[in-house]
């Protein structure tokens, strides 16, 4: 089951909505993942469904409980508004008053220092000569004290009035647009046990695994070139199991095969009838491979069945990547961030690089700590370790290759969604060309030279790679 398991992650998405993108799809066949973001949008549907259900039960006691609400709203943002807009006119209007006051306080002053030097000469404190020097001096500042009283109670007004008018204008202005546009004064409130209540509903009402299939099924990729001898062994394969429905090794060859013919959906069914057949003898790789050739099958959807299927996963074995992951990965397409977040928080920050999931968690986790109300930066990708490689030495080829082809598809999901530099998509077409895949190869590399076709020197590097495989022109 690696290869069938390798192809589910290569192409399990979650909902744009839900703030992941599904890169590996988008980066092999140029799409985006609309029945993933149809199924993750079923909340919402439902939610409006059961709002108009309401609505149309009692028309006219909505309406009008409607209008009154609104009209309530309005009338207490006009007296906000109002008290708003009278505290910062009485405060520029004391500003200007204390300016004028200082003004005449002033003069006054001054006037005062004339009648002083005046009564200091008749009881001869101060010679003539000093009091008239004293005169002048204070006379001079009494005139420039009394011009700038006037120039400022002659512009102060206006000005200072126009510039109210501005600062109150600016803010009315711009908060009632942004009410407009992002609020909703006609709404009813919608307190969370209310919005938890219904995204649980949606969630137990959403498409079932058949019915998913059945969407996705036009959009799934289709298999390659495939030998005729390899049709007719296949024909066999499945005539064997049909005869022996409980042979654990034919079905387990029946359902890699179909997987890789693009026969999704039969190799479902084909690993239904194996946890069957080995009953008891389940084990965790079993049940993982179900949840990800469901998930896979119902285009990167997780269905109650599928979801059913990751419980009794993390029933077994509370800590399986896999199932934290698609547990997450449920948690999202119902609406509910606050519940994935934690999950894919500690598995990315556990994970090495070349686990298929990681890409995409990197690719989408801070959307979705945003809408658990967090902000995260994803952890700094760290290397394997040296155990990690000594172990990867000692795989048997067909897991190797798993391995390294989810590294590969990491590259191409988070050049997708995220872009990267010229010596990443370089890496990209020489890995793929490595792996055999000379067709994705030539897509990448044309997609390459569209993305940096104005920078000289990442067009070098580009350019480069292409003429090393011989996909230069």
């Amino acid at each position: 089951m690696a290869r069938s398991a390798e192809m589910t992650c290569r192409f399990s998405s979650t909902p744009e909505s839900g703030s992941l993108r599904s890169g590996a799809i988008a980066a092999r066949h140029g799409e985006s993942p609309r029945m993933v973001q149809g199924f993750s949008s079923q909340g919402a549907a439902t939610q409006h469904l059961a709002h108009q259900d309401k609505t149309a039960a009692r028309p006219g006691g909505a309406r009008r409980n409607g209008m009154e609400e609104s009209m309530i709203f309005w009338l207490l943002a006009c007296l906000i508004i109002a008290g708003a807009v009278a505290t910062m006119v009485h405060a520029l209007m004391r500003v200007r008053t204390g300016e004028v006051g200082n003004a005449v306080s002033d003069v006054q002053v001054y006037r005062d220092q004339l009648n002083e030097v005046a009564r200091d000469e008749a009881r001869g404190v101060l010679a003539e000569t000093e009091a008239e020097a004293a005169r002048l001096e204070i006379s001079r500042r009494l005139l420039d004290a009394d011009r700038r009283a006037q120039a400022r109670d002659e512009h102060a007004p206006g000005n200072r009035g126009l510039a109210a008018g501005i600062i109150i204008a600016t803010l009315l202005a711009g908060g009632v647009g942004i009410y407009l546009a992002q609020g909703a004064p006609g709404k009813p409130d919608l307190p969370m046990k209310s919005r938890l209540a219904a995204l649980e509903a949606a969630a137990q009402n959403r498409p079932s695994q058949m019915e998913a299939e059945t969407v996705a099924a036009p959009g799934l990729p289709g298999p390659e070139a495939v030998a005729e001898d390899f049709l007719e062994l296949m024909d066999r394969l499945r005539a064997a199991v049909k005869e022996r429905p409980s042979d654990i090794q034919g079905l387990t060859l029946l359902a890699r095969n179909e997987a890789r013919l693009g026969n999704f959906a039969a190799a479902r069914q084909t690993l239904e009838q194996l946890l069957a057949a080995k009953e008891d003898r389940v084990t965790t790789g079993d049940l993982a491979a179900m949840i990800e050739m469901m998930v896979f099958s119902a285009g990167g959807y997780v269905s109650p069945e599928a979801e059913a299927y990751v419980l009794r996963l993390l029933a077994h074995d509370p800590g399986n990547r896999a199932g934290r992951y698609f547990l997450g990965l449920q948690q999202v397409q119902v609406g509910r961030p606050d519940l994935a977040f934690p999950f894919w928080r500690d598995l990315l920050e556990t994970s090495v690089a070349d686990e298929p999931w990681v890409p995409v968690l990197r690719a989408g986790i801070a959307d979705v700590a945003a809408g658990a109300g967090m902000k995260y930066e994803p952890p700094v990708a760290r290397g394997p370790t040296a155990a990690e490689i000594e172990a990867a030495d000692d795989m048997e080829a067909e897991d190797r290759d798993v391995m390294i082809r989810g590294m590969v598809e990491g590259l191409a999901a988070r050049l997708a969604q995220d872009g990267g530099g010229p010596e990443e998509w370089a890496q990209l077409v020489h890995s793929l060309m490595v792996l055999g895949e000379e067709q994705r190869a030539r897509i990448v590399y044309a997609e390459a030279k569209e993305v940096f076709g104005d920078d000289e020197a990442a067009m070098a590097v580009i350019r480069d790679a292409g003429a090393r495989f011989g996909l230069s022109e």
